[in-house]
């Protein structure tokens, strides 16, 4: 079975519109299943369905991957949108099919949002859904956007799959501050939950759910205990340190802004390694007076499928 798709064998740079501030482009890809290595080396393939983010969080790694540096330092104002991406996969899956005997491991998306804005009119990751289905791959999908409920119909249908909320602080002040183009915390956490109870397990599948707080950002304490116990239940929760100002690592950022957010949270930054210690340990001790079943992972390995 194939999936069909409309050729379209234009130039490369088919069209560029603004909307929302957001330069779009259209772009035909050589390849999209790419090579996971690194952080990522768990998986066979990474797969993003976009090049770069509407959501421009300030400390997003991704930024290093634009295409050049005029680019990375408009980070969140452009968008890509790879127009052959759906027939791309389905001659790459199939090529699998044919040389492999088991699935592969694909994780979307690792440098790009698969539900950002755009996706609501392009709906190119629900096209990449659609293909997926055919071939049955193990599938993570790592988002922050509510949009993903949309493909209740099509993410029910996985044998493998596991879903990646990103929800990196529990206080709506500071998602503000951080990123202030992405959805509310209350939104992310409404759809988590609408996620693990309109998908479940059974003898069939493995569906699995993730909020990943990555990178921890500060939660104020009061907002702490509400925070958590909104997270009980969730199959894991994936916790990984705020991304240190040496050596670049903010590239997605600039310094100052960088620095004027740390500065405004100094009461979490002075002592970065004790309020992460503290934050985890407040969760943990939570899970253990809820008996939840939620397990808490660190960094690479919690971005694992299994």
């Amino acid at each position: 079975m194939k999936y069909e798709a409309k050729k379209d064998r234009r130039s490369s740079l088919l069209f560029k519109e603004t909307r929302a501030k957001t330069d779009i482009y259209t772009v035909e890809a050589r390849s999209l299943l790419n090579k996971a290595t690194g952080f990522m080396a768990a998986y066979d393939f990474t797969l993003n369905p976009y090049r770069g983010c509407q959501y421009g969080c300030s400390y997003c790694y991704a930024a290093a991957f634009s295409p050049d540096s005029q680019k990375r330092q408009d980070w969140g104002n452009w968008v890509a949108i790879k127009t052959n991406a759906a027939d791309l996969l389905d001659r790459e899956l199939t090529k699998w099919q044919k040389k492999y005997d088991t699935p592969p491991r694909i994780y979307m998306s690792s440098v790009t949002d698969p539900y950002q804005p755009i996706e609501k009119q392009q709906e190119l990751t629900k096209q990449l859904l659609k293909v997926m289905l055919i071939y049955q791959p193990i599938l993570v999908i790592q988002t922050r956007s509510p949009m993903i409920v949309r493909d209740l119909d099509l993410l029910q249908q996985f044998e493998y799959l596991r879903i990646n909320l990103s929800i990196p602080t529990g206080s709506e002040i500071v998602r503000k501050d951080f990123e202030p183009r992405s959805p509310s915390v209350k939104a992310r956490l409404q759809t988590i939950n609408k996620l693990r109870y309109s998908i479940a397990s059974n003898h069939q599948n493995k569906i699995y759910f993730s909020v990943t707080i990555t990178p921890l950002l500060p939660t104020l304490i009061a907002d702490r205990d509400k925070f958590f116990s909104q997270l009980m239940g969730i199959d894991r929760i994936v916790l990984q340190d705020f991304h240190p100002t040496h050596k670049n690592s903010l590239i997605a950022s600039t310094p100052h802004q960088a620095i004027a957010l740390k500065q405004k949270y100094a009461w979490w930054y002075d002592d970065v390694a004790e309020s992460y210690h503290d934050f985890k340990q407040n969760l943990e001790n939570h899970l253990i007076a809820w008996s939840s079943p939620t397990e808490i992972l660190e960094g690479k390995a919690g971005f694992a499928y299994d």
